[in-house]
């Protein structure tokens, strides 16, 4: 059985969704859509959760960098008494679709690092964990870019952005790829450390046919877009939430 710390350190990096991909085909069409990249900053967080019943706590912080032609996210979560459970990172560059990741880092608690590799030269995507391989078309990301490449889209057509829209990227993970389609709810009040902030709720469900992780994810407007919350929600309604603490470094500061 896997254990509560395991099972955290599986699903709690913020940008860094540990939804299970089901097997996809390689034949999907190419994403563009506006974008606006938001400004490089320092984000800490908070993370609470429930695993089998157990209440277990943390932190997490993100790294964001950008300028007009490279890209890179780091991102890491610390449990309680145990130190550093999970990290993650994407670096890339910026082309017409958005970002456009090279290499996708993903190393957790105990176990060894694995890496997703986008070759622009060859056009494809490997994996060290799989024999896997998908052709490159434009505006594939990975599971950490995603969700900055999803705020750019926000940012660059708010009025776009409304409840009810859905938005669809081919995401790579660890092993595999698949289309991932999100939905917006609604705009919501989410109480922070820095206040009160409204902020567009956004859902990302897991194929029809797996039984995977639920995602939600909360943007606010009026700072940056940034992500205030992600809740990670499993189908025995276990869950992993992380709040936004604190924001540094953001431009013009």
């Amino acid at each position: 059985m896997t254990s509560p710390l395991l099972r955290l350190s599986m699903a709690a990096a913020l940008c860094c969704s540990m939804l299970a991909a089901s097997a996809a085909s390689t034949d999907h069409p190419a994403t563009k859509y506006k974008i606006d990249l938001p400004p490089s900053a320092d984000l800490s967080y908070a993370i609470q959760a429930k695993q089998s019943g157990i209440t277990l706590g943390g932190e997490g912080s993100v790294k964001w960098q950008v300028d007009d032609k490279h890209f890179s996210v780091a991102s890491e979560t610390r449990a309680m008494l145990f130190g550093k459970i999970l990290e993650s990172s994407s670096e890339g560059s910026i082309d017409s679709y958005g970002l456009a990741p090279v290499q996708f880092i993903n190393k957790r608690f105990r176990k060894e690092a694995t890496t997703t590799t986008f070759h622009r030269d060859s056009g494809s995507i490997s994996f060290s964990e799989s024999s896997e391989s998908y052709p490159l078309k434009g505006g594939e990301q990975d599971r950490t870019s995603i969700i900055w490449q999803l705020i750019s889209v926000a940012r660059a057509v708010p009025k776009q952005f409304k409840p009810g829209s859905d938005w669809t990227f081919f995401v790579a993970g660890m092993r595999d790829a698949e289309a991932w389609t999100f939905k917006v709810i609604n705009i919501e009040k989410i109480k922070t450390p820095m206040g009160d902030l409204d902020a567009v709720h956004i859902f990302k469900a897991p194929p029809p046919d797996a039984k995977d992780q639920q995602l939600d994810i909360w943007l606010a407007p009026s700072l940056e877009w940034y992500p205030v919350r992600l809740r990670f929600t499993e189908p025995n309604k276990d869950f992993v939430e992380q709040t936004l603490q604190q924001v540094s470094n953001k431009a013009g500061k």
